[in-house]
């Protein structure tokens, strides 16, 4: 009897490949990872740094191009640049917006300074500071945002006021347009018995005005109304009423 043989298929051995790993054992046997470094990006990350700090520094040392001002009468556009600090046109870097606004509204002139920059371009906003009266007690002038100054082409306050009609007084002149401010000459306190609030204002058209400080925006029509009277000289009643009474020849 035969044996039978049985063909053993032989195993063909595979290789195994291993991946490598960035894990490492340390010498205190804890696992970790090795970092590699991409020192193209490290490259990249530093020359990009590098062109923001010289653009930076580039910038600064251009000059303001352009200053434009708007809102003034009274002083002109240099003595405005002068007073800003910017009359050599620096760098829009070299100062803020606040810093030259605070610069501006110290001179008395101006009661308030926007500034704006855009690149190589100042923009300056002006509105400015005008005297309501000269206080002949006082001897200064008032001014619109309360300061006092030396400016005496306003018109005269020629006698005293109470404390409480003065300072309601000069609120209310504040509510006066400045071209009518500029027609009087010369203001009197005239209360009589119906009101303790009554001012007479000599205009430098050589007419009179009574108004009482609760009416007196309507002097800011005193032009319209006096054209009524066809240039006539008298005394304009504001204070009660809207009556013109022709001076005696």
């Amino acid at each position: 009897m035969k044996k039978s043989s049985k063909k053993v298929a032989k195993k063909k051995a595979t290789k195994k490949t291993i991946k490598p790993t960035n894990n490492y054992v340390s010498k205190h046997g804890k696992k970790g990872k090795k970092v590699r470094i991409r020192y193209g990006r490290l490259i990249i990350f530093f020359i990009i740094i590098f062109l923001i700090i010289y653009l930076f520094f580039t910038y600064v040392k251009i000059p303001i191009r352009n200053i434009y001002v708007k809102g003034n009468s009274i002083l002109t556009d240099q003595e405005i640049i002068d007073i800003s600090g910017l009359r050599d046109y620096p760098s829009v870097l070299s100062f803020t917006n606040y810093q030259v606004e605070k610069k501006l509204t110290k001179d008395i002139n101006i009661k308030k300074a926007t500034v704006k920059k855009n690149f190589r371009k100042v923009y300056i906003e002006i509105e400015e500071n005008y005297g309501l009266f000269y206080n002949s007690e006082l001897k200064k002038t008032i001014m619109d945002d309360g300061r006092t100054s030396d400016i005496q082409n306003v018109p005269t306050l020629i006698n005293h006021v109470t404390e409480d009609t003065y300072k309601l007084f000069i609120e209310k002149m504040k509510l006066l347009n400045r071209d009518i401010i500029d027609r009087v000459s010369e203001i009197k306190y005239d209360p009589n018995d119906v009101d303790t609030e009554r001012f007479l204002f000599y205009m430098n058209d050589g007419n009179y005005v009574y108004i009482t400080l609760e009416k007196i925006e309507t002097l800011n029509n005193y032009v319209d109304i006096i054209k009524t009277f066809e240039n006539k000289k008298g005394i304009l009643y504001l204070d009660s009423g809207e009556y013109f009474e022709m001076f005696e020849n």
